[in-house]
């Protein structure tokens, strides 16, 4: 797969047992559905995030496409004190994460900063 932003090819990383998808040149990643659901791994805080997106969103168009339809993906914006804005397929089968959203996203909805997931991605990305 392709990176949807810089069009480089992707390399598949493992994270807690969740392959996901990472270029190397933008430092962005997809998730394929489920699998952000995955990497958190208590159920409360995948359904407090998951309202966030439904009900957060303008659902504006991205100019991105999603790498597995190729449709225009939609914004939503997720978090309260601090809003990340995600690109998600409007079919639903993943959401992109521009560099460092996703960590924001694990800092907000996963609150167990010293889960194995935590540790994993300080390790995958601590020199970006």
């Amino acid at each position: 797969m392709n990176c949807i932003v810089c069009n480089e090819p992707m390399v598949v990383l493992e994270l807690d047992e969740v392959e996901i998808d990472h270029c190397l040149a933008c430092g962005g990643t997809w998730l394929d559905s489920g699998e952000l659901e995955a990497i958190l791994e208590n159920p409360r805080e995948v359904r407090e995030m998951l309202g966030e997106m439904a009900k957060g969103a303008a659902h504006k168009r991205s100019d991105r496409n999603c790498p597995i339809c190729l449709k225009k993906m939609e914004y939503v914006t997720v978090g309260k004190s601090v809003e990340v804005r995600l690109d998600k397929c409007p079919q639903g089968h993943g959401l992109w994460f521009d560099k460092g959203e996703l960590e924001q996203i694990l800092h907000l909805f996963d609150t167990d900063r010293h889960s194995k997931v935590h540790g994993l991605l300080r390790e995958m990305f601590k020199n970006k």
